[in-house]
């Protein structure tokens, strides 16, 4: 589900890269990548967070998808900027059938997209199917006393209905074969963590 104008002036908004930028380097903290990996972002908008991302990380491949072809555009553009020196790749793909084979990332990150997903489950279930076994899943992740209040939820466009809150989601992690590392940070309105791709139970 692509987002609209009020939720992607925020997205390509300062405030939003400085979120960004705390939380990659709790990423960086809980669970090191390997110099040379290869990571899938979902939902990369303008391309920003790959920026951060791939600054802290030094990936060999970055792959970034995004439904809404305007925002690939501006992402591909940022390619040619700040992702110069990396091997990047912005496409539009939709993170609920990733254009993937099982196994083909070391990582993937996720900044706060699957709650826009109709079918937040199989996005979860498609993250897992492309993480190798023993890859991480980076992830910030709202619940809906945060978007859907009375405020919000006339502002901005999310699904309606299956939304999960923090025991809905972390099952759905658990369900998939990704193990929550310790350390996450979790109140009533979002979760910032990090998993590790085991096995299903």
């Amino acid at each position: 589900m692509q987002v609209n104008w009020p939720e992607r002036f925020y997205c390509r908004s300062l405030v939003r890269k400085i979120a960004q930028w705390r939380e990659v380097c709790y990423f960086r903290a809980t669970r090191p990548l390997p110099p040379g990996a290869k990571v899938l972002e979902i939902g990369c908008g303008d391309g920003g967070g790959a920026g951060i991302f791939s600054r802290a990380f030094a990936p060999g491949l970055y792959h970034g998808l995004d439904v809404d072809p305007a925002m690939v555009k501006v992402a591909a553009r940022r390619r040619k900027g700040a992702l110069r020196d990396q091997n990047a790749l912005f496409l539009q793909a939709d993170a609920e059938r990733l254009p993937y084979r099982d196994n083909a990332f070391d990582a993937a990150v996720n900044f706060g997209i699957i709650h826009h997903l109709p079918d937040w489950r199989r996005g979860v279930a498609e993250v897992a199917r492309v993480l190798r076994p023993g890859g991480t899943f980076y992830f910030e992740e709202i619940y809906p006393p945060l978007y859907a209040n009375p405020v919000f939820k006339v502002m901005l466009a999310h699904p309606r209905e299956d939304r999960f809150h923090g025991p809905e989601f972390r099952e759905a992690l658990v369900r998939e074969g990704l193990t929550l590392l310790p350390g996450f940070h979790e109140s009533n309105l979002f979760i910032l963590g990090v998993a590790v791709k085991t096995a299903r139970p």
